[in-house]
């Protein structure tokens, strides 16, 4: 049975934007298919700029927390906001950059009972926080995260992950936007 991508309308390529048109088959070749979010986002051109330079900014950096770090926080929050596409995308990459094929079922589930270390829950109970209740969130988080060896710049980035995917999260479900099934068995 076929689903659509998105409740929204997709775009063909061929009417998008030179630069937005260019991004997604750059990524299909990269990856050899392209995620339903490109496609999905791209009926709303400025939206999916800033969305992805949000995102890029955040995930593409060398320097703090690891790629496999931050893919982790991004498959935990969106395993605690149902985010069926989320968890399944990041969760491929996440057993990719871990090295680990079990670990983001383990997360998306129950994060809690997952096989991780000592700075990884204290890196998921704030992230847990601020996806789900920022408003609670005390001088006591950051000093768990700076007892757990976490800089200012790491705690900046595990809270900014958590706010843009708690964010993603809705905007995914709210347009039932589907995961490619290409994700399914990658790291495996």
């Amino acid at each position: 049975m076929t689903h659509p991508i998105s409740r929204f309308p997709v775009p063909d390529l061929a009417d998008l934007p030179d630069d937005i048109r260019d991004a997604i088959l750059s990524v299909g070749e990269k990856s050899g298919f392209v995620p339903n979010i490109f496609l999905a986002l791209a009926h709303r051109p400025a939206e999916f700029r800033a969305f992805f330079a949000y995102h890029d900014a955040l995930m593409d950096k060398d320097e703090g927390l690891t790629k496999a770090e931050r893919e982790l926080i991004v498959v935990a929050t969106s395993g605690l906001n149902r985010c069926q596409y989320c968890v399944v995308a990041h969760g491929a990459i996440l057993r990719i950059r871990a090295g680990n094929p079990l670990i983001a079922d383990q997360v998306a589930v129950n994060w809690r009972k997952a096989d991780l270390t000592d700075r990884q829950r204290a890196m998921l109970t704030f992230a847990e926080k601020v996806a789900l209740a920022a408003q609670d969130i005390v001088d006591g988080d950051h000093e768990a995260l700076a007892q757990a060896g976490f800089s200012p710049d790491e705690v900046w980035d595990i809270g900014a992950i958590a706010a843009f995917f708690a964010m993603s999260n809705r905007l995914v479900n709210a347009g039932d936007i589907r995961p490619n099934d290409d994700f399914l068995m990658l790291g495996r």
